[in-house]
């Protein structure tokens, strides 16, 4: 007789397995309809579910954590409740809609993010974490019978500009709602999974760190790939030995590639053979042999992206079959349908085309959303091959890979190059893999001087990368929880928040670091005490006469930085002056003096070799005098590689020469200061001068002062770390107090703090402030566009002079935003609290013209014109926030407004062409 038990169970197995699913109907109702078997996580976080629990999954890139989302989306229908499927970024919330849409019916799923809102009142709801913040803070009707929130990515809690909005929405929302956070591995999900229990309530961690597709390492070196670590069996990971000699001995022979010239370009071209990486179509070419497409290649700069796409096609590069292209074809066709006729060629429409048609791509935030949306459905279908990306696609994308390649192990974070850390290491090469499709994942990074595999195999080997919490009240947050909660209730649950909940548990590491350091202290005492006398009191002399040298020295720094500015203010345009030292040294031509009433002056230059740039005070140790003159045109314009080339051979054929340096002096030498001698007199005539154990006394001396000082810094610590988020928000509500946001007594709200609750923005109080002063009523529809954008554009770099406004009527309102600016930065300042952004009118003059109506052509051909180049991603970007700010102020004054109703009609000027594209 034929056993009914699955084969490979046994009786008893099979028994436990169909008990298991009679307790859990739901689940069992949810995996019938499943193509693959739940892993023993996904497993557990969904029995939590079922058994009413609030579940945190930590799992790396690629497991399959959306299935536990998937699962509440599934009880919530099976009760007849609602879900909310959070997303951090916009692209995420359009692929987790279509995959739900496709499940579940167009009829039962919503979305609602900056740019669309569709269905909004479905049982199932997509949208952005910010979205929801504000439905918790208006009290939207929209949240009754609101069973589960599903926050995927939650880990972005970390993120130091918007990772408040996941803090804020977790400790809102009403307690019967079950939150299922989904997360990349990290170090602390226990801690994180307490104070998850502490404020939600019963929550399930559910960790898991095996990824369903290994992941092999690899770098790329001199033209071969090589294994990163040994495979030797060893239980520890060793570095692979002959990468390792590999690399040294190219190190040896090689120095960093440079494009550069000038004296530190030259040291490095007479030092050795230069290294010159790989191409880019050398590294695809090696991947395709190796089978190791399709690939992610992260190069980290958009610029880069879109140079290498360029060298792939113009190498003849063809990725793709003949039967692939007519799919291509027909996907780009239906997915930029809507792009208008006229706006193709100056979006690079035909050359993007063609390099899709060949299989290859690029993918960044400077991307049309169009374009970036096609590129990911090509990817996702095998139909490109290669995409050369920024990190952004790291967030979340569903884009797995079979390779990944890094080109280098640092990236600019929007203020410094900085080195990757493991966390982001790991959420990049996580990505390598394609569950279902490959049987490995390969990750490769290009070697090149400098970089040791050492160094590698310590990123890709470290699994210590803790989510720590990034979040602050603002003024916005203030306001809305003085409206909901009253100031007590909101400190109270400001007391609650994951970044107070860690800065507690730290307090009580450093309080036995007091302790242990007043013990040692004692013991330090002791260890320098002299038969001769007080040696405190001799060493206390010794760290004087030793400050007062120091203090000495910073003076003639000082005085020579204030003798560099003077000099520097005398400046003109044409003068041809000596930069002494760095990169730039050698003869340049000041294009700009960039004299600045409230700060020191910054030139803009030329150099001889071609670069054109500002200089600070920095960049003199001396003053710095005019050499000669150059006759110089009215408008120069530097921007153009044939203008900085004659201006540069014009410096050079004036014959002017940097002159010697000299050695210096400052003023008010050592030798000539008097409270210096009266120390040195006093520590001579001191009796413990005269011990033969003095230096050693003194050593004991100098570790008991270090101590003192590092353990008093420690006490301020602890001091200012107990309550610090309810005491920034008590000097929130004292600024808000004065400016008439909050009541006299702090605990009501104004009615200009309650237009303060509904402004969402980085620029908030800013934005409230003018509201209130009316500096925005007179502008014209345009106008207002223009202005309003310089609370929400960030130029991505500084440029040498202010960029020009539209109109006077701009100016002058910029001029009255400004000053408002200066006022609350003032009171800032005052009040010990981060500082509002500065307003940046980069953005002015192309919404402007958008605004009014002109081709997207004729918009980005102006803008580089006038040297503020911006890609057509980027406009669509701005322009979308500029639209989200404006439909908040129409909502916050109301059309009947002068404000209200030109916001209106802006919203309407702006929402066309390719920025309507994708929006509902």
């Amino acid at each position: 007789m034929a056993s009914s038990a699955t084969p490979g169970r046994s009786p008893a197995e099979a028994y436990a397995a169909s008990k298991r699913r009679a307790a859990r109907p739901r689940l069992t109702d949810f995996i019938s309809v499943l193509s693959f078997e739940l892993d023993p996580f996904q497993r557990q976080a969904c029995e939590a579910l079922e058994d009413g629990h609030g579940v945190l999954v930590c799992a790396p890139t690629g497991a399959g954590k959306t299935v536990v989302g998937e699962f509440a989306v599934h009880l919530a229908l099976g009760k007849g409740g609602k879900c909310f499927y959070t997303t951090p970024i916009k692209a995420l919330s359009n692929q987790k809609f279509a995959d739900l849409t496709a499940r579940y019916g167009a009829d039962k799923v919503g979305l609602l993010t900056g740019d669309s809102s569709i269905n909004g009142d479905a049982p199932i709801v997509v949208m952005t974490t910010e979205v929801l913040r504000n439905m918790l803070y208006a009290g939207s009707s929209a949240l009754h019978n609101l069973a589960f929130v599903v926050m995927d990515e939650i880990h972005y809690l970390a993120d130091r500009f918007r990772g408040a909005v996941w803090e804020e929405v977790i400790l809102h929302l009403p307690e019967s709602v079950k939150v299922v956070g989904l997360s990349a591995t990290v170090s602390n999900a226990e801690e994180f999974g307490e104070w998850l229990v502490e404020v939600r309530g019963d929550t399930t961690v559910v960790v898991d760190e095996h990824r369903p597709v290994p992941l092999w390492q690899h770098m790329l070196l001199g033209g071969r790939v090589v294994d990163l670590f040994a495979d030797d069996g060893a239980d520890e990971a060793r570095i692979n030995p002959q990468l390792l000699r590999r690399a040294e001995e190219m190190g040896r022979h090689h120095v960093p590639f440079s494009h550069g010239r000038g004296p530190r370009a030259s040291r490095a071209r007479d030092s050795g053979p230069r290294f010159r990486p790989p191409s880019r179509v050398d590294v695809v070419s090696r991947l395709e042999q190796a089978g190791l497409l399709p690939a992610i290649d992260f190069v980290f700069s958009r610029a880069g992206c879109e140079a290498a796409v360029t060298q792939c096609v113009r190498a003849g590069m063809r990725l793709t079959a003949p039967e692939d292209v007519d799919v291509i074809r027909g996907i780009i066709d239906e997915r930029t349908k809507d792009l208008p006729e006229g706006d193709l060629m100056v979006l690079g429409y035909w050359e993007w085309r063609e390099a899709l048609e060949r299989g290859i791509a690029s993918h960044h935030a400077g991307l049309l959303p169009a374009f970036k949306e096609t590129v990911e459905e090509l990817f996702v279908r095998g139909l490109v091959k290669v995409v050369f990306a920024t990190e952004t696609l790291a967030l979340g994308i569903n884009m797995p890979a079979r390779t990944v390649v890094l080109e280098k192990l640092v990236k600019y974070n929007g203020e410094a190059h900085v080195d990757l850390t493991p966390g982001e290491y790991t959420q990049l090469t996580g990505r390598a893999g394609r569950r279902g499709i490959d049987i490995e994942g390969h990750a490769v990074v290009v070697w090149q001087p400098g970089i040791d595999p050492k160094q590698v195999g310590g990123l890709a080997s470290t699994r210590t990368y803790p989510l720590r919490s990034s979040f602050r009240p603002g003024y916005n947050m203030a306001v809305n929880l003085v409206q909901q909660l009253g100031a007590q209730a909101a400190r109270e649950m400001l007391e609650q928040s994951f970044a107070q909940f860690q800065a507690d548990r730290s307090v009580v590491g450093l309080a036995r670091r007091i302790e242990r350091g007043k013990e040692a202290l004692a013991g330090y005492a002791e260890s320098m005490t002299c038969h001769l006398g007080d040696f405190a009191e001799y060493a206390e002399l010794r760290r004087k006469l030793t400050d007062r040298e120091k203090a000495l020295s910073r003076q003639n720094s000082a005085s020579r930085r204030a003798a560099a500015a003077e000099s520097l203010e005398k400046l003109r345009k044409g003068d041809v002056i000596a930069v002494p030292s760095g990169r730039r040294s050698g003869i340049a031509v000041v294009i700009d003096p960039g004299l600045d009433p409230l700060g020191e002056p910054r030139p803009f230059v030329l150099t001889e070799d071609r670069w054109a740039g500002t200089l600070s005070v920095a960049d003199f140790p001396a003053p710095v005098v005019a050499l000669g003159r150059m006759r110089l045109p009215k408008n120069v314009d530097w921007r153009s590689p044939r203008i900085r080339r004659d201006l540069a051979n014009g410096l050079r054929d004036t014959g002017i020469r940097p002159p010697h340096r000299e050695g210096r002096r400052g003023k008010g030498d050592v030798h000539d200061d008097a409270e210096l001698a009266t120390l040195r007199r006093a520590m001579r005539a001191h009796p413990c001068h005269g011990c033969d154990d003095r230096e050693a006394h003194a050593r004991w001396a100098e570790r008991y002062h270090r101590l003192l000082a590092e353990t008093e810094r420690v006490e301020r610590q602890v001091a200012s770390t107990t309550h610090s988020l309810a005491r920034a928000f008590d000097r929130i509500r004292s600024l808000l107090r004065e400016r008439g946001y909050l009541a006299s007594d702090g605990d009501g709200v104004t009615p200009n703090g309650s237009r303060l609750a509904r402004l969402y923005s980085e620029s908030d109080l800013l934005a409230a402030e003018c509201l209130r002063q009316g500096v925005w009523e007179s502008l014209t529809t345009p106008e207002l566009a223009a202005v309003v954008s310089s609370l929400v554009f960030e130029a991505r770099r500084d440029g040498p002079m202010d960029p020009r406004l539209p109109t006077p009527e701009v100016a002058t309102a910029m001029q009255e935003t400004m000053r408002l600016w200066s006022s609350i930065e003032d009171d800032e300042r005052r009040h010990k609290l981060d500082r509002t952004r500065q307003p940046d009118t980069g953005f002015a003059w192309p919404v402007y013209r958008w605004a009014r109506g002109e081709s997207l052509e004729k918009v980005l051909t102006a803008a580089e014109t006038n040297g503020q180049e911006i890609s057509a991603g980027d406009f669509v970007r701005w322009c979308r926030q500029v639209i989200d700010l404006l439909d908040q102020l129409k909502e916050v004054v109301g059309r009947s407004e002068p404000v209200g109703a030109t916001a209106a009609e802006a919203v309407k000027a702006l929402r066309r062409g390719v920025v309507a594209m994708g929006t509902l």
